[in-house]
């Protein structure tokens, strides 16, 4: 199977200025498209900011699935015929969900909502999103989540076991997050046998001063680039498709053979499922 050349762009995003934003993105683009990239994945809000302090804020930005952001990256990857993910606020009716784009040559592939909302930024005002999904590229199948969905390992698995063989992740991870950013795309690359790219933002927004740290893992949970700063960042990796789709490792043959799949036993994963106790309602 022939491999395919990424590109993630770790970049500072100005609040509520989405033209500003769209042409930064699109200057980008055309960098990493020049440079051999297939596809190029942005951060989360990348077109909009995150540090909205209400929903009415929040709407003033926000667009639909298919709204003027949508079409305007659609007409670009139509001409540079390229792959392109990105992050915005979607409106749906009353609803705000924090949303990525997966734009291709033939124009939208596909939409996801963001499933684990933590207490921070435009995440306290905005609605759940469905189910996680993967999409078929034809070179590759890619499984998108957001930011901290991935810090639930449920997220990953669930889209490596609809066929992912390379799981995306953009985020706005502020300070409190280095250890995530350090661990958690080696740790869900190595248990799903998967590639992961996580793509973080920089910059100082009302406050938050978001800190970088992009890679992209192997399937064995090995790094192969880190942005291990601040900074804004244009990266690039290769991936091989045909190595995360062998789930059964063959280190030493009779001897050591790890199948992360063929060994899950979910009827022993009830308690994943089941309904929570409260910390505070916990007898010592």
């Amino acid at each position: 199977m022939a491999t395919y050349r990424i590109a993630g762009v770790q970049m500072d995003v100005k609040i509520a200025d989405v033209e500003g934003n769209r042409q930064q993105m699109a200057d980008y683009l055309n960098t990493t498209v020049e440079n051999g990239a297939e596809m190029t994945v942005f951060p989360e809000c990348a077109s909009t900011g995150y540090c909205f302090e209400s929903l009415e804020e929040a709407m003033v930005v926000a667009e639909s699935v298919d709204g003027p952001t949508a079409g305007y990256f659609e007409d670009l990857c139509r001409r540079l015929n390229t792959f392109l993910v990105y992050g915005f606020l979607e409106t749906d009716g009353a609803r705000l969900f924090n949303s990525l784009n997966l734009i291709g040559p033939k124009g939208r592939i596909g939409t996801y909502r963001k499933i684990h909302l933590p207490f921070l930024g435009v995440d306290r005002f905005s609605s759940m999103g469905e189910s996680f999904e993967v999409f078929d590229l034809g070179f590759t199948r890619v499984g998108l989540h957001i930011c901290y969905d991935g810090s639930f390992p449920e997220s990953g698995r669930c889209l490596a076991l609809k066929g992912a063989d390379l799981l995306i992740l953009p985020t706005n991870w502020p300070p409190g997050s280095g250890a995530a950013a350090d661990v958690i795309p080696n740790a869900r690359a190595m248990e799903n046998h998967t590639y992961f790219l996580s793509v973080n933002r920089v910059g100082i927004e009302r406050g938050f001063e978001f800190i970088g740290k992009s890679k992209l893992s192997d399937p064995n949970g090995h790094d192969l680039v880190f942005e291990n700063h601040s900074r804004p960042a244009v990266f690039y990796g290769t991936i091989d498709p045909s190595i995360p789709r062998q789930k059964k490792l063959i280190r030493v043959p009779g001897k050591h053979e790890i199948d992360r799949f063929g060994d899950r036993r979910p009827e022993k994963y009830s308690a994943i499922v089941s309904e929570c106790v409260p910390s505070d309602d916990r007898t010592p």
